[in-house]
């Protein structure tokens, strides 16, 4: 190894802290980061740009007094920019985009100190739950490298998974924080609606859906980031209540006795593989163990206008995107441009009249008080992320001419994640349960609207109890 041979022994946190002590330096760190990705990115592609360039040059320059100074970093090639720098977006249509700019989170990142050195894969757009786009080709799970490492953020959650960081930025617009970091053994907080900033270039993602965190091996790296990043700006959409103290404090004290709503169904009613069942069942009694009341419950939620409504604002919000790069551009679509399934969401998203968006929009606030009145009896609802361990590659394909049967597999996989986006509440995947054949299934906690403290006391109390983060894949940068 060139940089820092204990690299593994730290998360984000405890690099900072030897940073500050003088015990490494960021261009150790960097180093060690930048070796680790040449010697695994082949085998799992989870970085696709690599800004080693920029990074040494922002050490050089002088890098900001913040609480995660001199720690290498990695964003996701989707929406948030970094100026100077291509964001694709997993896109051939944005191939060729370079922003002039930093995004607010960008800033905020780089305001923290953090180092970034490159940018990880996502599917097209951000739209399905694993991470194949045609652009940059498949991203392999460092704990199968046949399998998925989930979406949108399995550039993300791989790099971490195998060892190049151990906190990468992720997004999630229907669970593509929850979803990647269930899959590949890391924790993942998806935080309420505005928590984290959009801007300056977008107000929200996907109607109020999707917002921007991290994938991490500690719960303590990601309490951090969250503190970070976390308030609004001027002209933000949203303003959600600031916590009453930091969420690293969160972290490292009990709860209290919570009342735990647990349950294995889907909308409608259906059961997902044995694995999932009793990584839920397994974490309610690991839950009861701690001294909570776990009873199985679950709100009311009608699938088809669920379903109806998630499409219609995901599919109008995706033309709005097309048209209006075809636009910037100047020319009609090409072949190539996209892949097939975004092709059809974008006809889909067109053809979505005003009235009808607006029915969607009403539903999903409506959504929001149906949970909002549920967490008045329950503190937290447990619930699985996905409705099967891992999948193989290219068993979700963006380019297959079989729609309906694209659009099977994905409500077969993911049919849990995507009601708390509707809802904006925060929502986490813990990493407590592996399969006998070694592949790792992530539990679904959330809370009420605005109540990360809740949730990250919750991550905390499990991490306590039941370690993960010396969980290594088998395909690990540090051996």
């Amino acid at each position: 190894m060139s940089g820092f041979s204990e690299y593994d022994d730290f998360d984000a946190v405890g690099l900072a802290k030897l940073v500050a002590k003088n015990d490494v330096s960021a261009d150790e760190l960097l180093d060690e980061a930048i070796d680790r990705t040449e010697r695994i990115n082949p085998e799992v592609n989870a970085i696709t740009h690599k800004h080693y360039d920029e990074a040494r040059a922002a050490i050089k320059a002088g890098l900001p007094d913040g609480p995660l100074k001199g720690v290498p970093f990695l964003l996701k090639d989707l929406y948030v920019f970094l100026k100077g720098t291509v964001t694709t977006n997993g896109s051939g249509l944005f191939k060729d985009f370079v922003s002039d700019h930093n995004a607010t989170l960008t800033q905020r990142y780089i305001d923290a100190g953090l180092v970034i050195f490159g940018k990880t894969n996502t599917p097209e757009f951000g739209l399905t739950c694993t991470t194949e786009p045609r652009l940059f080709g498949q991203t392999k799970n460092p704990w199968d490298l046949t399998r998925t490492s989930g979406g949108s953020s399995g550039g993300a959650s791989a790099a971490v998974a195998a060892g190049i960081l151990p906190i990468a930025n992720a997004s999630d617009g229907g669970g593509s924080i929850r979803i990647p970091a269930a899959m590949t053994g890391l924790f993942g907080m998806k935080p309420t609606r505005g928590r984290t900033p959009s801007g300056p270039d977008r107000g929200e993602g996907w109607a109020g859906q999707s917002i921007s965190h991290a994938v991490s091996r500690t719960v303590r790296d990601n309490a951090v980031m969250l503190d970070v990043t976390q308030g609004t700006t001027p002209g933000d959409p949203y303003e959600v209540q600031a916590p009453t103290r930091a969420y690293a404090l969160d972290t490292t004290q009990d709860p209290k006795p919570l009342r735990i709503a647990f349950n294995t169904k889907t909308h409608g009613g259906n059961e997902p593989e044995p694995d999932v069942i009793k990584s839920i069942e397994d974490a309610a009694k690991l839950c009861e163990s701690l001294g909570h009341q776990v009873e199985e419950a679950r709100p009311h939620v009608d699938p088809a206008e669920f379903g109806k409504s998630q499409l219609s604002l995901i599919c109008s919000n995706i033309a709005a995107t097309v048209d209006g790069r075809l636009e910037a551009l100047g020319r009609e679509m090409q072949q190539g441009d996209l892949e097939n399934n975004t092709i059809l969401m974008a006809e889909m998203g067109r053809a979505v009249s005003g009235p009808d968006y607006t029915k969607s929009v009403l539903f999903m606030h409506q959504l929001g008080r149906t949970m909002a009145t549920f967490h008045e009896t329950y503190d937290v609802y447990l619930s699985p992320v996905t409705g099967s361990p891992p999948v193989d590659l290219g068993w979700l394909d963006m380019m297959s001419e079989d729609s309906a049967a694209y659009a099977e597999r994905m409500g077969k996989f993911v049919p849990y994640t995507g009601m708390f986006n509707m809802t904006g509440q925060p929502s986490m995947s813990v990493p407590l349960y592996w399969t006998e054949g070694g592949l790792p299934v992530g539990s679904m906690f959330t809370g009420r609207f605005g109540d990360e403290a809740t949730l990250f006391q919750l991550a905390g109390q499990l991490e306590r109890a039941r370690p993960w983060a010396d969980k290594h894949a088998p395909t690990w940068a540090g051996k």
